[in-house]
């Protein structure tokens, strides 16, 4: 009994001084921003915003082109971001895991065989000659992690493991819509190419008719420079539809993660139609549960407090229990007989003391990284719930400007037909009716543009909305919680970690 009363004594001795090495006046100070503080109502009530289904996984068929449908594939199978995604998530993975491993006991066994030369200096077993040493042994060693200390590491491990696999998903649905913005810019570049290449064509007639005129003396040379001007001009605006055809070409595929050869076999888009996404209500309460960078930050949250409590349980004192038994000889005895045995074994008592301030500076960093992670949350939520509405107000504006535009195409489309009625009526010329012909141009060059614009500001808003993501199951562990909840106060999330010897109890 003598041994067991002297290990609680020192336990009861140790305990006193644990007050050596305090965590008193430490803690968090970040604050998670309420998502339903952040009101977006007036602002979605003015957009005239209705109630519908969150962007679907696929979305990008909506869009209506095979070809964008394949690419998207392609470049969710090869592209390198993602590959760096599946690798972080791999080595949050295996982070995790070691974490875990941690909490259990561990058995080890080893064994040697060495020679030795004894001097006759040290008697009685030096002889002067060549010697043999045979050792084997089995080792067992048990952290009894009284205050939940490596139970909190491995959650905070655990929490990082899920943010990162969530993060792999953010990575899938950027190159999703990064690829679809690309291939929109390919589809403008192919209309600008069109009209560009409709305004060569008619500034070419121009200036052919008005060489004519100057020749016959109804003109002069100051009306045939203007038609040169228009020439060069429109030849320079086609060179410069002809790059960005190449550049949305070399874009898509460094996204589909392949040479620039790729990019020539890609042929031109069909005429892509925005996809219509209506938002709910109350946006900013459920926009956190559709977005993964919104997930993956609470995550970050959740594990910077178990971290916090990980690092307040190394003030307190650590048991562990041990055991070593093994067989050792010297010289030609031999190995497996009684006599060469030997055992050890009993619990292990472990307390900082003075430790130069090394714990306090751990927890210090740890709050602080609860800050950061705080902080980042509150920045991505704010960015996501003004993004929506940014985006939702960009279409509703492009509504009216495509009204307006439409209606400016009309009216040049009907001045080209009478234009050209009249020269066949003989009434009008044909250099009035190529003029009004550079005014119907100019209108489908600015329709072509704010479709574009509306394709575009279309993604971005599936992408602000979430891209499809849907919270599921994953592989880091037990217990998973696809929407971690975050605490609107960081003081009183952390008021379990003040006391561990509680906080654990259900958690063993």
């Amino acid at each position: 009994m003598r041994p067991l009363h002297t290990f609680f004594l020192a336990a009861g001795l140790t305990a006193l001084l644990a007050g050596c090495a305090s965590s008193g006046g430490l803690h968090p100070d970040g604050t998670a921003t309420d998502p339903s503080s952040l009101k977006a109502e007036r602002s979605l009530a003015r957009l005239n915003v209705s109630p519908a289904e969150w962007p679907a996984e696929d979305w990008w068929t909506g869009l209506g082109d095979q070809q964008l449908d394949s690419l998207i594939a392609e470049a969710l199978k090869d592209n390198p971001s993602l590959a760096v995604a599946d690798a972080r998530a791999r080595q949050a993975q295996a982070e995790m895991t070691a974490a875990d491993a941690a909490r259990k006991p561990s058995l080890n066994a080893g064994g040697s065989v060495a020679g030795a030369r004894l001097p006759t200096t040290l008697p009685p077993i030096g002889n002067g000659h060549y010697g043999v040493a045979k050792y084997v042994d089995v080792s067992f060693k048990w952290d009894l992690d009284l205050w939940g200390g490596k139970r909190s590491a491995w959650e905070a491990a655990l929490g990082q493991a899920r943010a990162a696999e969530v993060e792999q998903r953010a990575a899938r649905i950027q190159v999703s819509a990064n690829v679809a913005r690309a291939y929109a810019q390919l589809s403008y570049a192919y209309a600008q190419q069109d009209v560009t290449t409709a305004e060569l064509q008619r500034s070419n007639k121009a200036r052919d008719l008005t060489r004519q005129r100057v020749a016959a003396g109804i003109d002069n040379q100051i009306q045939l420079k203007q038609s040169d001007s228009e020439v060069a001009s429109a030849e320079g605006q086609l060179a410069k539809a002809n790059r960005a055809i190449d550049a949305a070409r070399s874009a898509l595929s460094v996204l589909l993660g392949k040479g620039p050869d790729r990019g020539l076999d890609i042929g031109r888009p069909n005429t892509l139609q925005p996809t219509a996404v209506a938002v709910p209500g109350q946006l900013s309460v459920e926009l956190i549960g559709h977005r993964a960078d919104l997930v993956a930050a609470r995550w970050r949250v959740e594990a910077a407090g178990h971290d916090i409590k990980s690092a307040k349980a190394r003030f307190m004192p650590d048991v562990s229990l041990s055991a070593l038994a093994g067989l050792i000889t010297l010289g030609g005895g031999n190995l497996f007989e009684a006599p060469a045995r030997f055992y050890e074994g009993g619990p292990a008592i472990s307390l900082p003391i003075f430790d130069g301030g090394r714990l306090r500076a751990n927890l210090a960093g740890k709050d602080a990284d609860y800050d950061l992670a705080v902080a980042q949350y509150n920045q991505t939520l704010v960015g996501a719930v003004n993004e929506v509405t940014d985006d939702l107000s960009g279409l509703n504006s492009l509504a009216d400007e495509l009204a307006a535009q439409q209606r400016a195409l009309d009216a040049a489309t009907q001045a080209w037909q009478l234009a050209q009625q009249r020269y066949q009526a003989g009434i009008g010329s044909y250099l009035e009716a190529l003029s009004v012909r550079q005014q119907l141009l100019q209108a489908e060059q600015g329709m072509a543009e704010l479709r574009a614009q509306q394709v575009d500001l279309s993604v971005q808003l599936i992408q602000a909305l979430g891209g499809g993501y849907r919270p599921g199951g994953t592989r880091a562990g037990d217990h998973y919680d696809p929407v971690p909840a975050v605490p609107a106060d960081a003081r009183h999330a952390q008021a379990d970690a003040a006391h561990p010897v509680s906080s654990t109890s259900s958690h063993s």
